[in-house]
């Protein structure tokens, strides 16, 4: 272990220091520090596979597994990711972007050792939102079957990025706060930490489970198989350290129950850990600002969430639908003001597109606010609970298109080649905040389902599409753009001259009349779509020139950076379309 961060105020203090100049998923991470620390002490990092479910909370494993010395690079581009990944060490047994799948990919992991007849401890690390996922669940139940001994380290913070919900959570809050349960646990535990290399240990885990029968009415986790210990203080290193090494020992599956606090250690953080979930660049010692600061332009999230309360106010049948994304989403103002209205499913994809699906069916309008990267897990209840038969589903995709330093996981750039052949369906993306307000308004008319994709980002009050003039009086290009390119379309035409510019307001159906009357005038179809080239806008079309991000899975760093990388800036895009013409 690297003895400059040898303590967890050291790491905490490195990693405000990091963070605060670059940027990344804070609070998770502050309030996982001894969790890293123990199990980068009781397992050998080199040797056992730690899975980490969504790496939020991983930057302190980050730093004790070799990557502290670069850890200034973090979500930089060529630098240290802000998630696991085993490209960058073999510390990180699994890309870890997404909730809900470190059980299976441990599960795996332990069958296969178990396969090979080797040694190595698989350890999944699950925070408590996660572990009410679906595919969660799936792997509960087939832990047991699947392998012979896995560890699961439940690290139960009482949030995901907004407070969890459900009755899995109160579930955890029982477990937490069974006071009559705990003092028995207490010394219990205390019992067979002492006899556990002994003779005597059998009669510790008989007394363990009668304890658990007697107050809890049987652990919930041991029903599928996984020996419980906890609830464990997350925040006390020595306690992890010990339950750690109990679990290690075990010759039995087993869940470590640890209990922590979001943002630990920094008040900020700890006072409002939603803020502090992803923060960009900030200062650690905020001066006081003689001047009023400038106002923050409104994000497309702000004016989705506005343009929603606006129409709920006149149609009592629209509900909002967020998968533990009321935040990030923009549905805190409508939480408020239509609580019997707004359903927060948890992290639950899958579910919350079949649910919508039913209200759909039974009468309401629902508007289901998803980011791009994670409307990509339910894509079969689109077309299977949604599509088939036709449900008036209205889905607002935020941040489509890439988003910039969180990576390859986040990207929203599948979308549209995901979801544009599916029959019944409609794509449309607006070019500014009035448009998105307009597009809404006709999704909720519509007698089928209507997907709006919007980028991250500040969204421009008015943008219309501006083409130019080419020597002859003729335009030699027609610019298909999609809405948040629209403005790079308009560039691109000023470049090069000769372009007509067409807003694809509507993706699927396309304007079909104004595409047949180009390819009459001789122009070159050219698509610029914030999205995947391969199954996206421009093939739709038939375009003869396709500018989009290419078929990889693109890395983190700027979105000025990347586009700069892929040719995508209006400068590369302007040179690209003169060399056809030379």
């Amino acid at each position: 272990m690297d003895s400059t961060i040898d303590n967890p105020v050291k790491l905490r203090n490195r990693m405000l220091e990091v963070v605060s100049k670059t940027g990344g998923h804070l609070a998770s991470s502050l309030g996982a520090v001894e969790i890293a620390m123990a199990l980068a002490e009781v397992f050998d990092p080199s040797k056992d596979r730690v899975v980490w479910d969504v790496g939020h909370q991983a930057y302190a494993w980050k730093m004790l597994t070799g990557r502290n010395d670069r850890f200034d690079t973090l979500r930089q581009m060529g630098g240290v990711s802000g998630f696991p990944n085993p490209s960058e060490s073999d510390a990180d047994a699994a890309v870890a972007g997404h909730a809900g799948v470190a059980l299976s990919v441990a599960a795996g992991l332990a069958a296969a050792r178990d396969q090979r007849k080797s040694h190595e401890h698989v350890i999944a690390v699950v925070g408590d939102a996660s572990m009410a996922n679906g595919v969660s669940f799936e792997a509960l139940n087939n832990c047991a079957a699947a392998t012979t001994k896995m560890i699961v380290v439940l690290n139960d913070n009482e949030m995901s990025i907004s407070r969890p919900t459900g009755s899995f959570a109160r579930l955890l809050g029982r477990l937490i706060t069974g006071v009559r349960y705990n003092r028995f646990k207490m010394a219990a535990e205390k019992i067979g930490h002492a006899l556990r290399l002994t003779f005597l240990r059998g009669i510790y885990h008989s007394l363990e489970r009668r304890v658990k029968s007697l107050f809890l009415g049987n652990a919930f986790f041991e029903q599928f198989g996984l020996r419980y210990i906890g609830p464990v203080d997350g925040h006390d290193l020595q306690a992890l350290r010990d339950a750690f090494t109990v679990a290690k020992e075990d010759k039995r599956s087993v869940l470590v129950h640890v209990v922590t606090k979001k943002g630990h250690g920094y008040a900020p953080a700890e006072k409002n850990p939603t803020k502090w979930h992803g923060v960009g660049p900030f200062d650690l010692m905020p001066k006081v600002e003689s001047a009023k600061a400038a106002p923050k332009k409104r994000g497309w999230s702000d004016v989705f969430g506005d343009a929603l309360c606006e129409i709920a106010r006149k149609d009592k049948r629209v509900v909002a639908i967020t998968a533990a994304m009321k935040d990030g989403t923009g549905l805190v103002d409508f939480a408020s003001e239509f609580p019997a209205r707004f359903f927060d499913v948890g992290i639950a994809e899958e579910h919350m597109v079949a649910f919508a699906a039913g209200l759909a069916a039974g009468g309401s309008r629902p508007v289901v606010a998803v980011y791009s990267t994670f409307l990509q897990r339910a894509v079969d209840q689109v077309m299977h609970d949604v599509c088939l038969s036709n449900q008036p589903v209205v889905f607002c995709v935020d941040r489509a298109g890439v988003v910039g330093a969180d990576g390859a996981t986040h990207q929203g750039v599948f979308d549209i080649a995901m979801l544009r052949c599916l029959p019944n369906i409609a794509i449309c993306q607006p070019k500014d905040a009035d448009d998105l307000r307009l597009l809404m308004l006709e999704a909720l008319v519509r007698k089928g389902p209507t997907v709006i994709r919007y980028p991250r980002g500040a969204a421009p009050e008015k943008v219309e599409a501006v083409g130019s003039v080419a020597d002859d009086g003729c335009a030699r290009f027609a610019i298909w753009a999609t809405g948040d390119w629209l403005g790079k379309a308009n560039e691109v035409a000023r470049l090069v001259g000769g372009c007509e510019v067409t807003f694809a307001r509507y993706l699927k159906p396309f304007d079909s009349a104004t595409l047949e009357r180009q390819r009459k005038a001789g122009m070159t179809i050219v698509s610029l779509e914030n999205g995947s080239v391969a199954g996206g806008f421009g093939e739709s079309i038939g375009a003869d020139v396709k500018f989009g991000w290419p078929d990889e899975f693109i890395p983190h760093g700027s979105q000025a950076e990347l586009e700069k990388k892929y040719g995508l800036d209006a400068a590369s895009i302007a040179d690209a379309l003169r060399r056809r013409v030379r």
